[in-house]
């Protein structure tokens, strides 16, 4: 599917998430909008009858959903939304709980989607958010989505980027869920060239962006004060910069974080690279909790709300869909630019591509709840 023509209508594999959280909340909020099934066949991986008690819980509008349920994406339906059922429908409800059956289910619906990505059955997946402790079993063992993903789709040791999007700003971290006292070890001169490498390429292959302009953060408060705070600077992070400017790659820094995000600096680059998770997604989220995680660096594509489960708000209907639907809208924007750029760089005469499905108007916000990992 991933080389159809990109006018087709995609089909999006969309995975239920952890079911006693927000996920099937958003979704069906999300593919609401009548717009969507216009542009993309989606399919959701989950239970029907799960679908339907979260249902429940939502406006009047949503209590009498009709799924077509399918045993393979090859049946998805035009203009409906399609499921296939990933757990069955005994599996227990706690909405607002982590359990382990939650964990199973998550797994199950992550699984089978991703089998039918690889088996180029699905063009693309957009993942509902997962709780990474009881997701945990002998099949995952992995921090996130990403180390996932990274393991089913990064053979011959391709490399993935957990790479966050929004209006305001794009960022990558050259260490994703990596606790802070592995921090450092992590951060060398190798790692940091590698990532850079591959936010290069996904800025000018998925973003369009001829020459990108990515902002390096410093590790060490001050990016060290010439090594009186830290030498990692000096020592790692000038040296991965100055190679990286050799190779072609426009690269600068390193920048201190607080100074750079206070003095909003960040406008001035296409991307910023930050070192480790909290160094990056804080100033991301402060400025917008509805942006994407977009796994880059891989062969496919995969987008996802930026927010996690949120429990707290599960069952209530004030979860905002407005990241969800931005991941989805995503996914089929990158699966054209994908296309655009491939026909570019085979034919450097064409010079108009196809039209990009047009974007709704955003979503009033005013009567939702921010989503907030708990």
């Amino acid at each position: 599917m991933q080389n159809a023509e990109i006018d087709m209508k995609p089909i999006i594999a969309i995975t239920a998430g952890d079911i006693n959280g927000v996920g099937y909340e958003i979704i069906l909020k999300g593919i609401a909008d009548s717009h969507i099934v216009e542009i993309c066949k989606p399919i959701v991986y989950g239970n029907p009858k799960i679908a339907r008690q979260h249902a429940q819980t939502l406006s009047d509008e949503f209590h009498n959903l009709q799924f077509n349920i399918i045993s393979s994406p090859n049946e998805a339906k035009d203009g409906r939304l399609n499921m296939i059922v990933c757990y069955p429908d005994d599996t227990p409800l706690r909405i607002g709980e982590s359990t382990p059956e939650a964990g199973k289910a998550s797994f199950a619906s992550l699984d089978r989607a991703c089998r039918d990505l690889k088996n180029g059955l699905v063009d693309a997946l957009v993942t509902a958010p997962i709780n990474k402790q009881n997701i945990q079993s002998d099949n995952f063992s992995f921090s996130g989505h990403t180390e996932y993903l990274t393991s089913m789709f990064g053979g011959d040791g391709k490399e993935s980027l957990m790479m966050m999007v929004s209006d305001a700003m794009k960022v990558a971290l050259v260490c994703n869920h990596t606790p802070i006292s592995k921090v450092p070890m992590m951060i060398t001169e190798d790692r940091i060239l590698r990532k850079l490498t591959i936010l290069n390429k996904t800025l000018q292959q998925d973003f369009m962006i001829r020459s990108p302009r990515i902002a390096i953060l410093a590790l060490n408060p001050h990016a060290g004060d010439n090594g009186l705070i830290g030498k990692e600077e000096q020592e790692v992070i000038r040296p991965a910069i100055a190679k990286a400017n050799e190779q072609g790659i426009l690269a600068f820094g390193p920048y201190s974080a607080d100074g750079f995000f206070g003095a909003g600096d960040y406008v001035h680059y296409d991307a910023v690279l930050a070192m480790y998770h909290d160094q990056g997604l804080i100033p991301f989220k402060s400025l917008d909790m509805n942006g994407v995680n977009f796994t880059a660096g891989l062969d496919i594509i995969r987008t996802s709300p930026d927010h996690g489960t949120a429990y707290n708000l599960a069952g209530k209907n004030t979860a905002n869909p407005e990241s969800f639907v931005h991941a989805l809208y995503m996914a089929i924007d990158l699966l054209r630019t994908r296309a655009e750029s491939t026909q570019i760089n085979a034919n450097p005469l064409v010079i108009e591509a196809p039209m990009r499905p047009e974007r709704p108007e955003r979503i009033d916000r005013s009567q939702l709840t921010f989503l907030n990992e708990k």
